[in-house]
């Protein structure tokens, strides 16, 4: 099991990675499980395509600036865009961190994280949104994810569970959001609050409010439940 460095758990390296399928990338353990459960998905009459893996520290900063600036949408959890200008900074920090990661505490910088749907399920020109609406009843990517949901049930799902299976009033939940647990279990806490005050400096917008803060925003926006995996080795 590889012991990443501060580098690689924020972004900045991606030399632990290997290419998956096109533009995607993940640590090598987590290449091989992830293509075992794609075959065991398509024998299911499932297409399990990767919608994002790895995401370098400079694209998620991209990201979260540009949602704190008003450059980009940001949305509740009805997918209703947020006006942004009528909040206090803490409701807007609070409105960003609701679907998007603070740059260096991204699970996607760790090469062990992907967001999935069923490609199979919608035409080759569909827009993907990753919204609640695809992934619940009635939408184009339930039933993959009821699927995903037995084979975790089961402890059978090649290592991969859900960090963001239940909303504990931070980070909203994510069913497309998969993460391979032998991998991803002993990065969780090992970025710390003096490791990101250092690595944003002041590149980051709302950065004031944030540093603040910096303690509890990490508590209630990265942390994840106790028991969301098995820590199974996959």
């Amino acid at each position: 099991m590889p012991d990443l460095t501060i580098e690689q758990l924020t972004g900045q390296d991606a030399s632990h990675l290997v290419a998956v399928t096109g533009d995607h990338h993940l640590q090598p353990q987590a290449a091989e499980a992830f293509l075992r459960l794609q075959a065991q998905a398509r024998l299911a009459g499932f297409e399990l395509a990767i919608a994002s893996s790895y995401r370098s520290y400079q694209r998620q900063l991209a990201i979260f600036n540009g949602k704190a600036r008003g450059e980009r949408p940001v949305h509740d959890d009805a997918g209703a865009a947020v006006n942004l200008q009528a909040l206090t900074d803490a409701d807007k920090l609070a409105a960003i961190l609701r679907f998007s990661a603070l740059p260096g505490t991204s699970r996607h910088h760790w090469g062990t994280d992907l967001d999935v749907f069923d490609a199979g399920a919608v035409p080759e020109d569909y827009r993907l949104q990753l919204t609640p609406d695809e992934v619940t009843a009635g939408g184009p990517f339930c039933a993959l994810h009821d699927w995903l949901d037995a084979r975790m049930a089961a402890d059978d799902s090649c290592g991969f569970y859900r960090p963001y299976g239940q909303d504990l009033g931070g980070v909203a939940p994510e069913r497309w959001h998969l993460s391979y647990a032998p991998l991803s279990a002993p990065c969780d806490g090992r970025v710390t609050a003096n490791d990101l005050l250092e690595l944003w400096g002041d590149s980051l917008a709302l950065g004031q409010v944030i540093a603040a803060s910096v303690d509890e925003i990490l508590a209630r926006y990265v942390r994840v439940a106790e028991g969301w995996c098995p820590r199974a080795t996959g």
